[in-house]
């Protein structure tokens, strides 16, 4: 009885083993799969505009958004599309971080209620 009892008890580890190891190659596809769909979004640049406020451009495709984030919300403040893009493909990887700063202090400052 004993040699039973000792059975089913490995039958049953050797089954909790192999849902184990199904689920972390089911895991482990679909994290190769979200991150094919992230390369085609980044950050270009980013400005604090206070202790928990920031303005984000961020590249999607070939449009960029320009996104303000807080603690409790993230809104679109602006797409910019074609010629309106603040950096091509190759000014991107470069340093836009200055670029992009410099533009959003023009337009804060172009605002008539500022």
């Amino acid at each position: 009885m004993a040699s039973a009892d000792l059975l089913h008890w490995t039958l049953g580890l050797l089954v909790v083993l192999g849902i184990f190891f199904l689920c972390i190659w089911v895991i482990g596809k679909f994290s190769r799969m979200a991150a094919a769909g992230a390369e085609r979004m980044r950050v270009i640049g980013g400005l604090s505009l206070g202790m928990r406020e920031k303005v984000i451009l961020l590249q999607v495709g070939r449009k960029q958004l320009v996104l303000g984030v807080t603690p409790g919300r993230i809104q679109t403040l602006h797409v910019l599309e074609g010629d309106d893009c603040l950096a091509g493909e190759d000014a991107a990887k470069s340093s836009v971080k200055g670029v992009f700063a410099q533009k959003l202090m023009q337009a804060i400052k172009s605002r008539p209620d500022a």
